[in-house]
Order: C-alpha cells, then sequence, then structure tokens
C-alpha cells in the first residue's frame, strides 16, 4: 500500500469563499506543480480552519498560514508555506 502524501489544507468556508479562495486555488495548485509538490503534497479543501478573521487560512500539518490573498499568495507561498512543505 502506498503512503498517503501529507496534506495541504486551504479553507473553504463562508469567510474564506467571500476574500477570494477560488482566485486563489489554481495559484496554488500552479506552484506546487512548478515547485514538483504537487505529488508529494496533497492540496485539499477544508471547510473551516477556525482562523476566519485571518483571511484566507492554509494548514500543513500543525503549522497555520493566515492573510492569504490573490496578491500576496505567491510571496507567502516562496516565503512561508514552501520552507514548510519541504522541512
Amino acid at each position: 500500500m502506498a503512503d498517503t502524501p501529507p496534506a495541504l489544507h486551504l479553507c473553504m468556508g463562508s469567510a474564506c469563499h467571500q476574500a477570494g479562495v477560488y482566485a486563489v486555488l489554481p495559484v496554488l495548485q500552479r506552484l506546487l506543480a512548478e515547485e514538483g509538490l504537487d505529488q508529494r503534497v496533497e492540496l485539499k479543501g477544508a471547510f473551516c480552519l477556525g482562523s476566519c478573521m485571518d483571511g484566507i487560512v492554509l494548514q500543513f500539518k500543525d503549522r497555520q498560514f493566515l492573510n492569504i490573498n490573490l496578491h500576496n499568495v505567491e510571496q507567502k507561498f516562496k516565503e512561508e508555506i514552501l520552507p514548510a512543505l519541504r522541512a
């Protein structure tokens, strides 16, 4: 049986929906593919990650990445998310 890759959870709840999560999703998919991580990390939607006042939220293992939006997703990915995924 193959190991299940770790999941990067993207909040798809109401607040994140209003904040533009559906515009951020394809950017994250592209960034994961560009870094060759799309086969090593599973991007999964989550109903709510509980930080509704902190913009769009991503969670990897026990770490949350907050205040993500279409304007900063690439920078946050490179500076915060990518190092956590590679650790």
